[in-house]
């Protein structure tokens, strides 16, 4: 057999662990929010091996019924993953309301949403940033990066980048809380009338620094998104470099069929 295969009799087993494991999530036996039996504990329980009870785990964060969290264990889902809708995020509406599109989307999720600033300031543009830009790269950029929590959970990290000449005389872009509606609402107010959103979406797994960051288990796959931002005059004002935890998140988008 070659190495890194499976056995069809080992994974009869992991399925027999994680079907038996999700029956009792869905019946109730196990509560939302409560702990799943620890590697060890399953292990006794069905004579299994660490690695086949390690797979059992990985069907049921498959099937969005568990999570796990770096040093803490896996647990039962207690809330539905975000619906990030595309297509109604970014309308103007929510800008006018104060809302910003994460918070709104994680509170109607049933989720308490918050975020943690770390950077606010200039950086070089990195090359794949300043060619979205359309600006050499390596050239002055403000940077806004911030990290988002569902019910203390981190759930997402992201990076806005954008042109220094336009951010230079809007004060608020450097303070940690730009105010009601986010950076778009304040690029608006500044003339720059947003047009036209394009996103590039992909997926792998997470490195060691982003499985830190957003608390995954080893081999968690993330959700990659880079977000370009055009106002009404065709230049992009702002780039988006976005890491998800794929677990957490369902991407929506709507778009018109064309001849």
């Amino acid at each position: 057999m070659a190495s890194g295969s499976v056995s069809s009799s080992d994974k009869a087993k992991y399925l027999q662990i994680a079907e038996d494991l999700a029956a009792q999530i869905k019946s109730g036996m196990m509560a939302p929010g409560a702990p799943v039996p620890s590697e060890t504990d399953l292990m006794k329980r069905y004579g299994a091996a660490s690695g086949t009870v390690r797979k059992a785990i990985a069907e049921l964060r498959a099937a969005q019924l568990v999570e796990t969290h770096h040093g803490r264990g896996s647990y039962v889902r207690s809330r539905p993953p975000v619906q990030r809708k595309s297509s109604d995020r970014f309308r103007r509406a929510h800008r006018k309301a104060g809302k910003a599109a994460y918070l709104a989307e994680a509170e109607q999720s049933g989720g308490v949403p918050s975020v943690n600033v770390l950077l606010v300031g200039p950086v070089d543009a990195p090359e794949e940033i300043a060619e979205r830009l359309e600006v050499p790269a390596g050239s002055k950029v403000l940077a806004r990066k911030r990290r988002y929590f569902r019910d203390g959970t981190p759930t997402e990290e992201a990076t806005s980048y954008l042109p220094w000449d336009v951010v230079k005389d809007i004060p608020e872009m450097f303070a940690e809380n730009p105010g009601g509606g986010g950076i778009y609402a304040r690029l608006e107010e500044h003339g720059h009338q947003l047009a036209e959103f394009t996103e590039t979406v992909s997926a792998r797994l997470a490195t060691k620094a982003e499985g830190t960051a957003l608390a995954l288990s080893p081999g968690a796959p993330v959700i990659h998104l880079v977000r370009s931002a055009f106002s009404d005059s065709g230049r992009v004002v702002e780039v988006c470099d976005t890491i998800m935890a794929a677990d957490q998140f369902v991407l929506d988008y709507r778009f018109p069929a064309r001849d």
